[in-house]
């Protein structure tokens, strides 16, 4: 399709004459063809390049300039929210006095949910309103909250936790769904709200460990709940982002709901794994699950090569400490990242090092000093990569897409984290602890040989052509 000039915006067969007039009226038509026209978005400046991002940056074109604060408190608030019961539920189960085994259980059933309907979920939020989805899901975790210490039995409680976990995840993803939306895949601001994540990552624990200890199993749920309440408000404050309209001539009317349009279907499922044919897509995809592996290395065989050379509990916690804050602070340079060069390399590159951070452990002789500078380097990297990738993603969908990358992302991810750590494991046993940091350095480096290829092709085919059609 021949590229239409910059100052065109065509509505249709007889509006190419629209050169001549003044440039906002030419920028409010392009951004109502992009609504109306789908198929017009390459003359709708919907195109992900530098140059539209530059003009894209008002707040006319994005709401969510005018007042990120409430983005930024939901996004502290929902990560809080997950990480917060993710602490709680060992401490709950332990003082009921179940086994090891049955804490596991427990423990890994929030997942569940997770991994089967994280796609259909982002495109009821795509196809209803993404504050709509993840406020029904904020307060099906509110209710639930004082529900806990009323099961003390296995069976209920791993159903309980099932559904829980369930909706504290789907509200995690709609949080990013939202910024994602409303900042129109600006690695700046989802940069920074990625930042406020963090601190509600650190801050949660702190807190129902607190209540915990001061008043046991019901205050700490009853903080739950509160904490539901604050984040449901900050989700009342953020603007709602534009659902992808059911015909040309009602850009603005919300869907009807039915309740049919609840369930699941297949062909959500086809389509969202056709985005993968995005080479953007596949490449962070790709990259993603390179940092799913070296975060399955840090939880297995680092802890156990650390233990080995004789590190304390305390220092192994100072190790993960550094890398979790520098990530934060990383994140707030995600925005600057993206115009360094081409973001496609940048997150290569960073997701090498990342690896070479990791898998270089043994041969830093057990001095502190460099495992420390070595987390926070590779924790700093990773808050840079992060951020990029979701913004890439963003960019590659449209605007009407963003649930659904959001619930393909979640499902690769919670996929890779349930296959990598059995093949971590085999391969410790198999050649040792030490030999297996470059058993996996060498796996891992290999594996980038194919995604730069895929990073190559998506940076010669970042063109509106490349964006995924709009849900119908």
């Amino acid at each position: 399709m021949r590229r239409v000039p910059r100052q065109t915006f065509p509505l249709d067969g007889h509006s190419r004459r629209a050169s001549t007039l003044a440039p906002r009226l030419a920028i409010w038509r392009s951004r109502c063809s992009a609504i109306a026209y789908p198929d017009a978005r390459e003359c709708a400046g919907e195109t992900p390049d530098d140059k539209t991002s530059r003009r894209s940056m008002t707040a006319e074109a994005r709401p969510v300039l005018n007042n990120p604060v409430p983005l930024y408190v939901v996004g502290l608030f929902s990560m809080g929210y997950v990480d917060f019961y993710i602490f709680l539920m060992p401490l709950y189960c332990l003082s009921l006095g179940m086994s090891a085994g049955e804490i596991g259980v427990i423990v890994g059933a929030r997942s569940a949910l997770a991994v089967f309907l994280s796609i259909h979920i982002g495109v009821l939020m795509d196809r209803f309103g993404t504050r709509r989805v993840t406020l029904f899901f904020v307060w099906t975790g509110i209710c639930l909250a004082p529900v806990f210490p009323l099961v003390p039995w296995f069976w209920p409680l791993l159903l309980l936790q099932i559904v829980n976990g369930g909706a504290l995840s789907f509200a995690w993803s709609g949080s990013q769904t939202l910024i994602a939306q409303l900042a129109e895949g600006d690695a700046g601001y989802i940069g920074r709200f990625s930042f406020f994540a963090r601190i509600g990552t650190a801050v949660a624990p702190i807190i129902v460990g607190a209540a915990w200890d001061l008043g046991g199993v019901w205050p700490a749920y009853l903080i739950g709940a509160v904490w539901g309440i604050v984040l449901t408000i900050a989700l009342l404050r953020a603007p709602e982002a534009e659902v992808a309209p059911r015909e040309a001539h009602s850009a603005r009317a919300s869907p009807a709901f039915r309740l049919r349009d609840t369930l699941p279907r297949l062909s959500d499922y086809i389509n969202c794994f056709a985005l993968m044919a995005i080479p953007a897509i596949a490449a962070t995809m790709a990259i993603m699950f390179l940092r799913t592996a070296t975060s399955g290395v840090q939880f297995s065989l680092y802890i156990v090569y650390l233990d080995g050379i004789g590190l304390t509990g305390t220092s192994i916690g100072i190790l993960f400490a550094a890398i979790e804050t520098a990530s934060g602070f990383g994140s707030l340079f995600a925005g600057r990242a993206m115009r360094f060069g081409d973001p496609q390399k940048t997150m290569l590159s960073g997701t090498v090092l990342s690896i070479l951070f990791i898998c270089a452990t043994p041969f830093l002789g057990g001095i502190f000093a460099l495992l420390f500078l070595a987390q926070a380097a590779r924790g700093w990297l990773q808050g840079v990569v992060q951020p990029m990738m979701f913004s890439v993603q963003a960019k590659a969908v449209g605007r009407y897409r963003q649930g659904s990358v959001v619930g393909l992302r979640q499902t690769m991810n919670r996929l890779a984290a349930i296959v990598i750590p059995p093949i971590m494991g085999v391969i410790a046993d198999w050649w040792g602890a030490t030999e297996s940091f470059v058993v996996l350095a060498v796996f891992l480096l290999l594996a980038c040989v194919p995604i730069l290829r895929i990073t190559r092709r998506a940076a010669e085919t970042a063109t509106p052509a490349e964006e995924a059609p709009e849900p119908t």
